[in-house]
């Protein structure tokens, strides 16, 4: 299976149902697979060749969903940006993935032009809802004249489909590869608890660079059913459309579950009439969130637990477990369910043995939605998936009926409204600082976003940074979301014999009185 056969399906089975809904504008399954066959073709003329990468970076719009699946036809890897970083790592990610096109939105487009010289593997740039700046085209004239017919190539499901990157401990991103096997695979775990009927509406507000917004979308469309997408995450404008626009399913990660509840005064006054499920993951919830937001939204709740290297889920924790957990067996709503379909999951000491349930050890998992591996990164490929098996880095616990506890992380990721920000990254700006002799970057308790960004920063003798001054710093090097949003300073870092950092002895003021070490 390929990930486009289903919009195929649709648009010939149902072609005048509802296939997105973008500020007030609604496309139909037949306007939607004719604009990906567009879209396809155009790459195609663009000398674009099966296997090539191809970059976009956008908020979410509708050409962002249609240019995934017109990359798809054409046998082309999308590779999608996630516009809250800064230029140089743009630039990055796409040399690294050897991008042939690249499709920016917007003003986007302008702030990527200033490393687009930068950008020694792309032919050709593409500037979507702006004037293009020079040497770009503009999306409409790109498109213009290509033909609506679906191109005559076949596309084998053992191909590239995307190439999602994600921060790693070395401070660099990593390109995981995902086939279209294997996504297909995750669609069809998650098929059997994200049950749409055609023409149902799917709130989409979560970045669609991110896995989850994609494996969503790619669910929701397997049923025939309608994405209504928000181009940013506005807590008003979320409720409203989950009252009044007919919808009736939406994902949400924690941190916009809480912001729905605390920064919406009327949101308990509604009616959500038509929402029957809400599906939410990329962090761990507070337990006294999922017992306002099921109070309040009155729908079932579902939660899914993987990373971008296993498409998105390895775990689900379902409605029928949430309503357990409300009924019977409260520390469920803890859980991050259990193995999808297809899937093993264990938990697993340093010497990868499996431990008994209760003991904490690293989650590890295996099934046909594992990438294929890193771009160009073998070593890390087989460190993360020895013995075919994907090591999460996340520490956790398996009780006897299969259910996983998320307890803290192996590795020092901080997860910030549903962001992955590596420490190891954030500090390698921070020691280029003069005044900064020495630093470690930790996650902290935070009300709104579960975790936020603390560097704790050993001075330069004689210099006196002010945290301000270190904050501006990381502001011109950083993607927004990876900034400190405090800075402590301390005479010495805790280390242990081999000069290792002790970080969790640093964050453990800051965690006590917390149930778990993560957000």
């Amino acid at each position: 299976m390929r990930i486009h056969d289903y919009l195929d399906l649709f648009a010939r089975d149902q072609p005048e149902s509802e296939f997105l809904v973008f500020r007030g504008r609604s496309l139909s399954y037949a306007a939607a697979c004719a604009e990906a066959n567009r879209i396809a073709n155009g790459l195609i003329e663009a000398g674009i060749a099966p296997g090539e990468r191809v970059a976009i970076l956008s908020k979410n719009c509708a050409e962002l969903i249609l240019f995934y699946y017109g990359a798809f036809k054409a046998g082309a890897v999308p590779v999608p940006l996630n516009y809250r970083l800064a230029p140089r790592e743009w630039a990055y990610i796409v040399n690294d993935a050897g991008a042939k096109l690249l499709v920016a939105q917007g003003d986007l487009a302008a702030a990527v032009a200033a490393v687009r010289d930068q950008l020694g593997s792309v032919r050709q740039a593409i500037a979507i809802e702006a004037a293009p700046p020079s040497g770009w085209r503009a999306w409409a004239d790109w498109l213009s004249g290509q033909s609506e017919a679906s191109p005559q190539n076949w596309i084998d499901d053992a191909a590239d489909a995307y190439q999602m990157y994600t921060s790693g401990t070395t401070g660099l991103p990593k390109g995981a590869v995902l086939k279209h096997r294997a996504v297909a695979s995750n669609v069809e775990q998650l098929r059997m608890f994200v049950r749409l009927a055609p023409r149902e509406r799917y709130l989409i507000v979560a970045p669609l660079y991110h896995a989850a917004a994609a494996i969503s979308s790619f669910c929701a469309i397997s049923w025939g059913a309608a994405l209504y997408i928000q181009e940013d995450f506005v807590p008003q404008h979320v409720v409203d459309a989950l009252s009044a626009e007919r919808i009736n399913a939406a994902l949400l990660v924690p941190a916009m579950i809480q912001a729905c509840l605390v920064m919406v005064p009327d949101v308990a006054a509604r009616r959500y009439d038509q929402l029957r499920m809400i599906v939410y993951g990329a962090s761990p919830i507070a337990e006294e969130t999922i017992r306002r937001a099921v109070d309040v939204f009155k729908c079932d709740f579902m939660q899914g637990y993987g990373m971008t290297e296993t498409t998105a889920s390895l775990t689900f924790l379902t409605a029928e477990d949430h309503q357990r957990a409300l009924r019977e067996r409260p520390q469920l709503l803890l859980s991050a369910g259990r193995a999808l379909l297809g899937t093993a999951v264990r938990v697993v000491d340093d010497r990868d043995q499996p431990v008994p349930p209760g003991v904490i050890g690293e989650i590890v998992g295996r099934g046909p939605q594992l990438m294929s591996g890193y771009w160009n990164l073998p070593d890390a490929t087989a460190e993360a998936l020895r013995g075919g098996w994907m090591h999460t880095g996340d520490a956790g616990t398996m009780d006897a009926e299969g259910y996983v506890f998320i307890e803290d992380r192996v590795k020092d990721m901080i997860v910030s409204g549903g962001e992955n920000v590596y420490p190891r990254e954030v500090e390698n700006v921070l020691f280029d600082h003069p005044a900064v002799a020495d630093v470690a970057v930790i996650g902290v308790p935070h009300e709104r976003w579960g975790e936020a960004v603390k560097a704790i920063v050993v001075a330069q003798p004689g210099s006196s940074p002010t945290p301000e001054e270190l904050l501006a710093f990381c502001k011109t090097r950083l993607g927004g979301y990876k900034c400190p949003r405090s800075v402590d300073f301390i005479d010495a870092l805790p280390r242990n014999p081999s000069g290792k950092v002790l970080k969790r002895e640093l964050r453990e003021p800051y965690w006590k009185g917390h149930k778990r070490r993560v957000g």
